[in-house]
């Protein structure tokens, strides 16, 4: 590849760009890992399996994957509240992207 394709190049414009715009940020592939390995998941269940994340981080991440059409939140009318979380088909188009990291991760560990 030359220099000048590089320095034409609108990387914001292309395919990968817009997928990463959508995954990224510190808890999104988690979020979206712990859906696709236990189908629907609760708020606090959620919160348990990713370590580290505070109620705040983890509330926001939902409502902005929820608002990119890659999560359905699901709530009862019930006291105490019910949320389920689970991906919606957009989301489970994901699915190969992040077995083929799966796979990818456990290929290339450094024991």
């Amino acid at each position: 590849m030359s220099i000048e394709c590089i320095q034409n190049a609108k990387l914001e414009e292309t395919g990968f760009s817009y997928t990463m715009s959508l995954i990224q940020g510190k808890y999104k592939m988690f979020i979206l890992y712990t859906l696709m390995e236990f189908g629907t998941v609760r708020f606090n269940e959620m919160k348990r399996y990713i370590c580290g994340i505070s109620y705040k981080t983890l509330s926001a991440t939902l409502k902005e994957l929820e608002a990119d059409g890659l999560v359905n939140r699901k709530e009862y009318p019930q006291v105490p509240p019910k949320v389920e979380y689970s991906l919606t088909k957009r989301g489970k188009s994901l699915i190969p992207i992040l077995d083929s990291m799966c796979e990818w991760g456990t290929r290339n560990r450094r024991s």
